[in-house]
């Protein structure tokens, strides 16, 4: 996995070809190691990206959404209107940066 440290978020990347066992493997790391930071997940490679593997990231996207953190995917392979909306993913790591941006403003507003 590469780790891209960021000044609000930090960036995680596959670097292997197994979205299952990526997905997996996140899902033991964040609590572990990254809980108290807002996440995003680069699966920009997954060029044939589909609900299914969306789908593999939901349990971990809602626990550290409810903690108070941004959890972001980001990939543009998959049809938006798939998207179940308790999950965030966007097209571009520009557009992850100003969703978490966005939320911490939230956050600090109490909405």
């Amino acid at each position: 996995m590469k780790i891209n440290e960021q000044n609000s978020f930090t960036i995680l990347e596959d670097e292997r070809d197994s979205i299952f066992n990526f997905a997996s493997f996140i899902s033991q790391q964040i609590p572990k190691y990254f809980s108290e930071k807002n996440v995003i997940i680069d699966l920009l490679k997954y060029t044939d990206f589909v609900l299914e593997d969306l789908l593999l990231f939901l349990e971990t996207s809602n626990a550290h959404r409810k903690n108070k953190h941004s959890f972001v995917l980001v990939n543009n392979a998959i049809d938006v209107d798939e998207i179940p909306l308790e999950m965030v993913i966007v097209p571009t790591i520009q557009e992850a940066a100003d969703i978490i941006e966005m939320e911490e403003i939230e956050r600090d507003l109490s909405f």
